[in-house]
């Protein structure tokens, strides 16, 4: 079987989710091909959504969330004009070659832009196989309303299946398989195992910082908050791409003597740091949030972006998986608090056992395969 895969690099989870579905489409004997729709269609339009969607999120967050807010309140967004559907559609010419060529047996587009160049195609009868759409957050994008040929919509939970019909999208075409992971995070490691792979101490309490793919959060601060927390806190900082911060949390670290403080870059084995920890502080990103949860690590949520992440926050809070830091409940106490009540800890891994899809990534693969049997 030929399936295809198509994502955006924008955020990083993406095409996070897209590997992680390359993998076990592997594993299971498909033939499969991943692409980034718009560095295959124009390298100066990649560019421009990338640095576009970055810049948008940590420069101005709250034009992005006003823009989220105004489209989440129109009423046909099929129907109305929009930039974003309009670029698109004049990208769906320049791939259209590309899929007669390939000719996949599936296709599965883990971001809404790659879809709406899928569903552009569709409607104009250019594509026979299947597609399928994989949602990577926990809300329902107001974009995917748009996108009514894709024949299959992937959710994160069941939880959000009444609120993705209020967005357009007809029940039939529905799965909540949940958000792809890759098959590291379903494998768990004891906790003291996992420390003494990583030459961390063994004992005390230790956290997890995730700075997201670009390295945009303020390390240095949550370090010092968390250093303030209690005694005997081990911190794991990853910094992502962000190489200057990396830097300087180093020369921190040194002139501070601060042996308690462990730096990574881009760390390829999150899946292990998560196993020696005992609570992760992040911004609710869908990848990372979906691989706590299967790891069952209690959250401490950090600066959401307006928009998206603000609805992933609002789902975890309200599934009690997480508990979120605000001007009026500082980090260090959050930590504290996490930390110090080990029933509140106990209940939130309770309940992210049962929130967690350990399974949806091969759920969602032996879906597809049997969309041509």
């Amino acid at each position: 079987m030929k399936i295809l895969i198509l994502s955006v690099t924008a955020g990083g989870g993406h095409l996070a989710t897209a590997r992680a579905m390359e993998d076990m489409f592997k594993k299971k004997g498909a033939d499969v091909k991943v692409i980034d729709i718009y560095r295959y269609i124009n390298r100066f339009l990649y560019s421009i959504i990338d640095k576009g969607c970055a810049f948008s999120t940590s420069k101005t967050p709250d034009i992005f969330g006003a823009v989220y807010s105004y489209l989440e309140k129109r009423n046909e967004p099929e129907t109305e004009f929009d930039i974003m559907q309009l670029v698109n559609a004049l990208c769906a010419f320049r791939f259209e070659s590309f899929i007669e060529n390939l000719n996949p047996d599936a296709i599965i587009c883990t971001h809404v832009f790659a879809a709406q160049i899928v569903n552009e195609l569709k409607k104009k009868n250019k594509i026979e196989a299947p597609a399928v759409g994989i949602i990577t957050d926990y809300t329902i994008h107001p974009y995917w309303g748009s996108v009514s040929y894709i024949e299959h919509i992937n959710l994160a939970s069941e939880m959000l299946v009444y609120h993705a019909v209020k967005r357009g999208i007809k029940k039939e075409r529905i799965t909540a398989f949940g958000i792809p992971v890759g098959p590291k995070f379903c494998e768990k490691k004891e906790k003291t195992e996992a420390r003494r792979i990583l030459n961390l101490p063994l004992h005390g309490k230790t956290v997890l910082v995730m700075s997201g793919s670009l390295g945009q959060a303020d390390m240095l601060d949550m370090s010092r908050q968390i250093s303030r927390a209690g005694q005997d806190i081990t911190q794991l900082l990853v910094c992502g791409k962000n190489k200057r911060l990396f830097t300087k949390l180093c020369k921190y670290k040194d002139e501070n003597n601060m042996r308690d403080l462990y730096i990574y870059g881009y760390a390829d084995n999150v899946d292990l740091l998560m196993d020696a920890s005992d609570c992760i502080i992040t911004k609710p990103g869908g990848i990372t949030v979906s691989e706590a949860l299967v790891k069952c690590l209690p959250m401490i949520i950090i600066d959401p972006i307006p928009g998206h992440e603000e609805r992933n926050s609002e789902f975890l809070l309200n599934n009690g998986v997480c508990i979120e830091v605000s001007k009026t409940f500082p980090l260090e106490e959050a930590v504290n608090f996490l930390l110090e009540n080990p029933q509140r800890a106990g209940a939130m891994r309770n309940y992210m056992a049962a929130l967690g899809k350990p399974n949806s990534t091969e759920n969602i693969a032996n879906f597809v395969m049997g969309l041509r049997t």
